[in-house]
Order: structure tokens, then sequence, then C-alpha cells
């Protein structure tokens, strides 16, 4: 029988759930809940991390908990701070004892593990001070917390040569640091004149807000909460991935309709659990943390990795902005995923740390994963797919003030990255081959890399099973009907505006095979002194972007449209000013049928369940009809064009 329990501040653990005698915390519904079971949360605030014990049995057998309609529910990891004492002048302390954290004190935790980047010297830690839900930035000494400097930039990228600004400055001198001792753990503060005995004043306590401690708790559904202030760790691919909320190593979650910031790293979590590997490079430097994480891939096929065990997530309509690492993260547990319809901004722009594992949305072996119609901005890295994105489709997505877009690393196809606005200055890192770029609008550079040194795995389609490794050869991308605007700055001296830097590729597969042949007898090495095919068409170029030289239809002119993205309170609108050559139209939809296959993986470009793609609506979901343009937008009219692009 299913049953329905609720939650309520002014409850009783002891009581039985029901609405006239609800519970006081979730945890307790979360022991007993079962399959079809539905917990209801009315408005509070509850500071807790939830556990759930169990799972659904099946999509139609969930557990659901949800918040009471029209209610207001948070969820925090932290706890508020009353006994400030005050040491000298706007510096006060707080000694705690250890007990109220449980078995993790995030004070005595370190931040760091595989491919994590701190500043020299410094050790950070999981735990955080709000003040009125501000965070503050960790020091290094009391001294620094008493004597705050303003921070004009964080920890940059190592692979760019250009500075990233801090989101807001000003707030990097409200500053804290930590003490502990054997039994107790001093939190100082810099709070600039408030008396945090008055104002609210936290610390995170909890690693999560609601994450199983237990895999394969399968079939759960969390809709309508505000969660924040965990103090999750780092989320490396080589690691257990726990963020403030997730499904650790299960299968079939909804998490929707959602408001989560500030977890310390990552805010939601579908990815991989401990058992396959936990930071074994920097614990032991045995081996590179690419051989640790290709160990893992196979690890995981081992205990069972597979579509029937692990993953098929929903992530829609959640807002999630302030964390520190990714607002959305997992290694092969996000595997037949979809995201959707979720606001993604602020993340990692503190930058009190970095690594190579920071993003919007950050995903390894990310197989047939759709990730559509998100606003992703204002974000160190807009979305990172990682290994394996084998089947992965980025469309229809909202890309702005970025300090990059885009990244495809280390995948060999076939994916899809269509009808999207890549609006920031520094569009995509293609470090990838394979791919198929559509009807995009690119206003910014792009840059091209092969690897040759680091073979990554591959895999049957629609499956996690794997078929080969190999390395990186660069290009066999499909290049379709994109828009593509030239700029002054490049980057990285790999970045260029538009196709140009395709330059020297073959245009087929016979050519390719022809030159391979060409090179005499041998075997590997033969592969890496040509360039890859590539495909590329149609495409429309502006403001200086250059195109692809062997590149037959394409239109160009020197004219700027003028792209904006405009902030509104209702909505966040797109103004184009459409020249002719955008107009140009191109016969009939394309179809991905017509795309071939990549030539490592030999796929088709296809839908999750192996249908043809077929391009026929734009960005707004409006169709193509029998006027196709480049670009993502159907219907635009020359001269100024102002189109409604979120909310």
């Amino acid at each position: 029988m299913k049953v329905e329990y609720h939650v309520s501040v002014n409850g009783a653990d002891q009581n039985e759930g029901s609405a006239a005698a609800p519970f006081a915390t979730i945890s307790r519904a979360a022991a007993i809940a079962k399959p079809g079971d539905t917990v209801i949360v009315h408005a509070g605030e509850y500071r807790e991390w939830v556990k759930p014990e169990n799972g659904g049995s099946s999509e139609f057998e969930r557990i659901t908990y949800r918040a009471a309609e029209g209610e207001k529910v948070v969820i925090k990891g932290s706890e508020r701070i009353t006994c400030w004492e005050n040491i000298e002048g706007t510096v006060w302390k707080a000694e705690l004892p250890d007990s109220m954290f449980g078995d993790y004190n995030p004070y005595k935790e370190t931040l760091g593990g595989d491919w994590f980047v701190a500043p020299e010297g410094d050790i950070l830690h999981p735990g955080e001070v709000y003040l009125n839900g501000k965070s503050f930035y960790e020091a290094e000494t009391l001294e620094q917390v008493k004597n705050p400097v303003m921070r004009t930039e964080g920890v940059n990228p190592p692979w760019t040569n250009h500075a990233e600004p801090l989101l807001h400055p000003e707030d990097s001198v409200y500053q804290w640091c930590c003490e502990t001792k054997e039994e107790t753990t001093i939190i100082y503060a810099n709070f600039h004149g408030a008396d945090p005995n008055q104002e609210l004043v936290e610390i995170n306590v909890r690693k999560c807000c609601f994450y199983p401690v237990k895999t394969g708790r399968n079939y759960i559904t969390v809709s309508g909460f505000e969660m924040a202030q965990a103090a999750c760790p780092w989320t490396p691919p080589t690691a257990d991935q726990p963020g403030l909320l997730g499904a650790n190593w299960s299968k079939g979650w909804i998490i929707e309709n959602n408001i989560i910031h500030d977890a310390k790293c990552s805010g939601i979590s579908i990815g991989k659990e401990e058992s396959t590997g936990h930071n074994l490079c920097t614990r032991t430097r045995r081996k590179p943390g690419y051989q640790y994480q290709m160990e893992a891939v196979f690890r995981a096929r081992h205990i069972g990795w597979s579509k029937e065990s692990v993953g098929s997530h929903i992530i829609r309509n959640n807002v999630i902005y302030d964390c520190g690492q990714n607002g959305i993260v997992g290694h092969m547990g996000c595997v037949f995923s979809q995201i959707y319809g979720n606001h993604i901004y602020n993340i990692a722009v503190k930058h009190e740390y970095f690594g190579y594992e920071i993003a919007g949305i950050k995903l390894h072996a990310a197989i047939d994963v759709q990730i559509h119609h998100n606003n992703i901005h204002n974000c160190t890295l807009g979305t990172w797919l990682d290994w394996q994105a084998q089947g992965a489709r980025v469309s229809s997505n909202l890309y702005y003030g970025n300090d990059r877009d885009l990244m495809i690393e280390v995948t060999h196809g076939p994916y899809i990255v269509d009808h999207n606005v890549f609006a920031s200055d520094y569009n995509f890192d293609n470090i990838a081959q394979g791919g198929a770029y559509v009807h995009n609008l690119c206003c910014g550079t792009m840059r091209r890399e092969p690897v040759p040194d680091r073979s990554t795995p591959y895999h049957y389609p629609h499956s996690t099973e794997v078929a080969g490794t190999t390395v990186v050869y660069g290009g066999d991308d499909r290049i379709y009907r994109n828009i593509f605007l030239g700029g002054a700055v490049t980057y990285t001296e790999q970045s260029t505006y538009g196709t140009e830097g395709y330059a020297d590729s073959t245009v087929s597969l016979e050519e390719y095979i022809e030159k391979v042949l060409a090179q005499g007898n041998g075997d590997l090495e033969m592969y890496l002194l040509v360039k890859q095919p590539v495909y590329i068409s149609q495409n429309c170029y502006l403001k200086g972007a250059k195109n692809f030289e062997r590149e037959q239809e394409y239109e160009i002119s020197p004219q700027d449209p003028q792209v904006r993205v405009i902030e509104e309170e209702d909505a966040t609108y797109l103004e184009i000013t459409a020249t002719k050559e955008m107009l140009k139209e191109w016969q009939d939809n394309l179809h991905s049928g017509t795309f071939g296959m990549p030539r490592i993986t030999e796929a088709a470009y296809e839908t999750p369940d192996g249908r043809e793609v077929v391009f026929d609506t734009d960005y707004c979901g409006k169709s193509w009809e029998h006027h196709v343009t480049a670009g993502p937008f159907a219907g635009l009219k020359e001269g100024i064009n102002r189109i409604k692009v979120w909310g």
C-alpha cells in the first residue's frame, strides 16, 4: 500500500508521519519510505543531511520527496552560529565542539584531490562562513583575516594566457580562517562592522544536504526544494563524487524544480562511486591520474556499470548557482540522462581554487546524455564533456558571459552540438573528433587541438560496453549551417574565428585513406601524418570570421550583426541585426543520416533510441519549414531582430 508521509518543523519524529501528526525531520521519513511512497515536506528550514535508506522499484513505483504545494522548504548543510566573541576590531571568533560535526569535520578535512589546483602554499577546507547568505573567502592566516586585501584575480586555468577576474572582487575582503584543537574547532572571521550574533551567520557543517550513503537507491524524485550550504569535497572523475544533492551511483532519479546553491564544490552529482578508485594519483603518485581514470572505467564495467544498473536520470527546471566547482557533475553515473530547462550561473567564479574539473555542467562518459534548453552563463566554463561523450547531444542552450562556453575533450564521436547560442568571447575548446556542429550562433573563438599521446575509450552504440581505445587525431567533424563571427582577441595560439583552423584537412574518407597509403609501409604512424577529413558546408561568416579553405558553399561578409544578450526582469532576450548573407536560404532540412559515421567509432549520428536526427526546428521550437538559413533561429528578417531566449 502506498503511503503519504508528512514532515513539518512543528512535528515530532515520534509521530506517525500523517498530515495530522507529521514528522519533524525529513530524515525520519527517508528511513522508512518504501517504493510508491511520497514524502511531503511543509514550509520551514531543515538543517539536516537527508540520506534515503531505500529507493523505488521501477519508474512506476518511485519514492517521491517534494515540497508541499506553494510552500518554501529549505534544506541546509550549515548551522547558525551565535557564540561569536570579538577579539580585535571587526574580527570575531567562535570556538565550537567537534561533536557538532559528527564524523565529518569540514575544518579538519582539506580540500583537494586529483587535478586540484590551489594557490601555492594554501591549505583550503570544505568548510565555509556565510554572512546573511553571502560566502566568505578563506584566508591562510589570522593575520590575513585581520588585514584583508581585496583580490583582483584568482587561480587561473593553467592552459589560458589571460587573467580571469573575480565576479565580485569587493567581496573578497570578507575572509575567514580556522584553527583546530583536539576536541574543538575555532573559526575566525572579519565581519567588517556587522555583529555576527545579531546577523545571520552560518557555517558549513554537513557534507551534503540530500544524498544516499548507499549506492543503488534507484527511482527517487526530489522536487521543489531549496538546498544550500554544504561542505561537499572536490569531485574529480577518479574519486567518489558526492554533491550537495545527488544520486550516488543509482538509476532513474528525477531532480526537478529545485534551487541549489552554495555547494563548496558540486551542486548536483550523478557521478562515480568510491570503489572504482578514490584520488589514487594524489594519494599514491604510483600512476598518472589518466591511468587511474582508465582503470576506473574498466573497474566500473566489472561491478556492473550498464544502462540497466545506473544513470538514466532527469535533471530539469532547476536553478543552480554560486557553487565552487560544478553546477552538475558526473562520471559514468550520468549515462543516458537528460539535463534540460536548468538555469546555471556563477559557477567557480570566486577562483579560490581551480583544477581541470570545473564547469556549469562537467560530465565524463556522457554516453547518450541529452543536454538541451538550459541557460548557462557567468561560469568559468559553461559545459565540459570529457572522455566518452558518445551519443551526447548539446542542443538549444543559451551560453553567455562565460570565460568559455563549451569544451569537448578526448572523445571520438558521434556527438551533436546544434541550435545553440554561444555568445561569450570564447566559444569552444574542441579537443575531440567526430562531432557534428549544426545551426549554431558562434560569437567567439574556437580552439582545436589533437591529443596524440592519450588514448581514451569508445563504446558500442548506446552501451557502456567498451569497443576500443584510441588517441584524438583531431577533425572528422561535420560543420553545417552555423553563423561564425570574427573578433579581435584570441585567447590561445590555437584559437581561430570560424573554420579556417581546419586548413590542410582532407575532405573525404577516400582522400584520407589515399593519403595515408601514400605514406608507404607502416601502421599507426601513417595515420598520424595525415589530417582526418572534415565536412564543412553552408556556413555564414561575418565580422572577419574566416572559412575553411575547401568549403564549397558558404556566405561571407565583413558586416557585424551586433549580437547582444539582454537580461530583463521577466526574461532574457537576444538582439541580432540580420544581414542578407545570414538570410541565404539553403535547400531542405538537414538529416543526421547524411553525416556518415566517425572514422574511429563507426557509429551513426542518431537519437538514443536509434532514430535519425532531423534538424527541422530551431532554438525556439519553431519549424524551419522550407526557409532554412544558417544559425539557430528561423524566420529572421533583415535588420534588427529581438528574440526571447530564456524565461
